[in-house]
C-alpha cells in the first residue's frame, strides 16, 4: 500500500469540479516531454472512459519519440491550431494543468487559460507553484507528475478506470523523468506504483526500448560529436560543459529531441557532480543542467539562467550569445565548488 500524502479537502474539491464538468481541457508545458505527455494522455484516457468530453492541448509539437503513446496523435498543438485551441479553452467547463507550475510555462496558451471562465486545477511536481488555480495539488518531492497523478486518480476512486493505455502513459512519464528509475528514484512507493501499472498491462520493456533505447543515425552522430569534440571537463571543479552552436546542430540535421539526455552523459564520469548543456537558439541560449547528490542545479538555473526546476534536474534560458552563456557558467565554477561541493565534503 502506498502512503497517503494528498490533502483530502483538495481531492474532494477536485472530485466536485470533475463531476460538474462536461467539457474538460487538459494542458501541459512548452516542449512537452514524457512526463507532460504521459500525464496528459493518461488523464484524458481515464476521464474519457467516464464519459467526459476531453481535449489535450499543448503549446508546441511534442517530441517525435513520444508520438507512439496512446492518444498522442489526437493532441492539439497550439502553435498550429491557435484559433481552435482558443475556442476549446473558452468553451471548457474545467481546465486541468499538468506538469507545470506557472502559466508562463505554457507560452502562447497562457492568455487563453487566463481568459477562460472555467475553474483551473494544477497537478504538478515542480517547486514554487503559482496561485492561478482553484485547486493546486503540488508535491515537488515526487519524481514525476505521472506518479502524483496516479495517486490523485486512486484518491478519486478511479483506479479501476485506469486501463492498459492509461497505465502505459503513466509509466512512460515515470520512466522518462527518472531515466528508467536511475535517478530521483529512492521512493519505495514509486516501485509499488510501477508494479500496479504493469499489472494494468503497461509493457515496461517496450516502453524502455521506444523511449530510452532508440535513436536515429543523425542523433547518434550528433551525440558522438558533442562528447568527443565539445565536452569540457573541469576536474578541479567537478563539473562538465557541452556547448553546441546552431551551425553544429544543422550539420547533423538536428530535430527536436536529438539532444534529449545529452546533459546527463558527463555524469557517468565519477568525478563529475554537475553538468551543463548549452544549445544555441534564435536570440537566446537553451540551458539544461543535471547533478548528483545534493548539488542544487535548480538554484543555479534560477539565479543565473532565468529558469528553475528540481535539485538534480533544471533548465533555463539565457538572453545572450552562446559564448557569453558559456563564459558565465565557467565564471561560477570556483564559487560553486566552495559553496556546494567543498561545504558538503567538510560536513562528512
Amino acid at each position: 500500500m502506498i502512503s497517503r500524502v494528498l490533502d483530502e479537502k483538495k481531492i474532494k474539491k477536485l472530485a466536485r469540479l470533475i463531476d460538474g464538468a462536461r467539457r474538460i481541457v487538459i494542458t501541459a508545458h512548452l516542449s512537452p516531454d514524457g512526463d507532460a505527455m504521459g500525464s496528459s494522455l493518461a488523464l484524458s484516457r481515464v476521464l474519457s472512459n467516464t464519459g467526459k468530453d476531453v481535449a489535450v492541448i499543448v503549446p508546441d509539437q511534442p517530441l517525435q519519440q513520444l508520438m507512439f503513446l496512446p492518444g498522442a496523435k489526437d493532441v492539439i498543438v497550439g502553435s498550429r491550431y491557435a484559433d481552435f485551441a482558443a475556442s476549446l479553452f473558452a468553451k471548457a467547463d474545467l481546465i486541468i494543468c499538468l506538469d507545470f507550475n506557472e502559466l508562463k510555462r505554457i507560452d502562447r496558451l497562457a492568455p487563453y487559460v487566463e481568459a477562460a471562465r472555467a475553474p483551473k486545477v494544477m497537478i504538478d511536481h515542480h517547486l514554487h507553484p503559482g496561485d492561478f488555480a482553484e485547486v493546486t495539488i503540488s508535491h515537488p518531492e515526487m519524481s514525476s507528475t505521472c506518479m502524483l497523478l496516479f495517486r490523485v486518480l486512486c484518491r478519486l476512486e478511479l483506479f479501476n478506470i485506469i486501463d492498459k493505455d492509461a497505465a502505459s502513459c503513466l509509466l512512460a512519464g515515470m520512466m522518462t523523468d527518472t531515466g528508467n528509475f536511475a535517478y530521483n528514484a529512492n521512493d519505495p512507493d514509486a516501485y509499488i506504483i510501477e508494479a500496479e501499472l504493469v499489472r494494468k498491462g503497461a509493457d515496461k520493456v517496450e516502453l524502455y526500448n521506444r523511449l530510452l533505447n532508440r535513436t536515429t543515425e543523425n542523433c547518434l552522430r550528433l551525440t558522438s560529436y558533442a562528447l568527443l569534440e565539445k565536452m569540457e571537463v573541469f576536474n578541479d571543479y567537478n563539473a562538465a560543459l557541452i556547448c553546441l552552436t546552431r551551425d553544429e546542430l544543422n550539420r547533423f540535421h538536428y530535430v527536436k529531441g536529438d539532444t534529449e539526455g545529452l546533459v546527463n552523459r558527463p555524469l557517468a564520469i565519477p568525478e563529475i557532480i554537475y553538468s551543463a548543456f548549452l544549445r544555441e537558439e534564435d536570440g537566446y541560449v537553451k540551458v539544461s543542467m543535471r547533478s548528483q547528490g545534493d548539488f542544487p542545479v535548480n538554484v543555479l538555473c534560477s539565479e543565473y539562467f532565468g529558469g528553475g526546476g528540481h535539485l538534480n534536474a533544471a533548465g533555463g534560458e539565457f538572453p545572450g550569445t552562446l559564448d557569453e552563456c558559456a563564459t558565465l557558467f565557467r565564471s561560477l565554477l570556483k564559487e560553486n565548488k566552495e559553496k556546494y561541493i567543498d561545504k558538503d565534503n567538510s560536513n562528512k
